[in-house]
């Protein structure tokens, strides 16, 4: 049983943990997007996989990039 536990729940990482050459800047919008939903939503981290370090500090440039007006507050 405890093998099958293994196999279903597979282990998300958080990507900017792994890859350090990764910058978090508020100027790259194509890596933005990928951390917001269909609807605008900031992703939880749940979903995003990234540690409590960097989904606050996503949420904060996804934030100031929305003030910036480089990306929209609500997508239609």
């Amino acid at each position: 049983m405890a093998k099958q536990e293994t196999l279903t729940n597979k282990e998300k990482y958080c990507n900017f943990c792994v890859n350090k050459q990764l910058v978090l800047d508020y100027k790259n919008t194509n890596l933005l997007r990928r951390y917001i939903s269909s609807f605008g939503k900031i992703v939880p981290s749940k979903r995003s996989g990234l540690c409590s370090k960097h989904q606050r500090k996503m949420s904060q440039e996804i934030k100031r990039s929305r003030i910036m007006a480089l990306l929209p507050f609500v997508l239609k």
